[in-house]
């Protein structure tokens, strides 16, 4: 029996979580993890008003990036469940479809990956609702990161991802040197890459948000960008 659990970092994502949840169990009966770092604690409410099994809810406190929430989330599964062998990352504002978790973890087992990417640029993937804006800006930073680092992958930025456990080991103890953000995704990707894991990506369908607001800003973007300097120096002096 395979041992697989899924870590959910969110922001703000009361109006999703639950939702989220369900179609999860829906798909995948696994041990959820949730990793908020909401200053509110709507999201806390319904999470524990719903009851649900194997969820285990945690507040930071603080905003303090999405990676770094992904990281925690990954030492507390590896904790809980000592024979995991596959650890999921998706996102909480329902981009991610969970009616693509038995199809992903299939491929994944089937071709003993250590990362798997859902990525949105493939062929036979999608994505829907997303103003041109964030099309443009995301088709950009993605063939600004296949050209500085050079790892042979469509979609650096997508957070639809499953690791091996020794990948996610990796991942806790050597990434996280550019900022705790989003530019982790990448970080991630170089680093395993580096280190000769077995990646590979998935087509995958990805959906604007309906419900919240986006974490995405001017800020975050410049953070990005130099993030992605950062990794190039990595790269380059290693």
């Amino acid at each position: 029996m395979k041992s697989v659990g899924i870590v959910i970092p969110a922001y703000k994502e009361a109006e999703n979580i639950l939702s989220l949840i369900k179609k999860i169990r829906k798909n995948l009966y696994c041990l959820i993890i949730i990793v908020d770092d909401s200053p509110d604690l709507e999201t806390k409410k319904i999470i524990h008003k719903s009851k649900i099994k194997d969820l285990k809810y945690y507040n930071r406190g603080k905003k303090d990036g999405r990676g770094s929430a992904v990281i925690f989330g990954f030492r507390k599964l590896i904790k809980f469940k000592k024979d995991i062998d596959c650890l999921i990352e998706m996102d909480a504002d329902l981009s991610h479809s969970p009616s693509e978790l038995k199809r992903n973890l299939s491929f994944f087992y089937k071709n003993s990956l250590d990362l798997l990417i859902g990525s949105r640029y493939l062929n036979g993937s999608k994505i829907i609702n997303w103003p041109k804006s964030r099309r443009i800006l995301s088709k950009l930073s993605n063939t600004l990161a296949k050209l500085l680092l050079g790892v042979p992958v469509s979609d650096y930025t997508n957070g639809f991802r499953f690791y091996s456990k020794v990948a996610a080991k990796t991942v806790i103890s050597k990434c996280n040197k550019t900022g705790g953000g989003f530019i982790i995704l990448s970080e991630i990707i170089l680093i395993l890459w580096k280190k000769n894991y077995k990646i590979s990506e998935i087509k995958s369908i990805f959906r604007n948000r309906t419900r919240g607001e986006s974490s995405v800003n001017l800020k975050l973007i410049i953070e990005s960008l130099i993030g992605l300097c950062k990794l190039y120096l990595i790269k380059i002096s290693s």
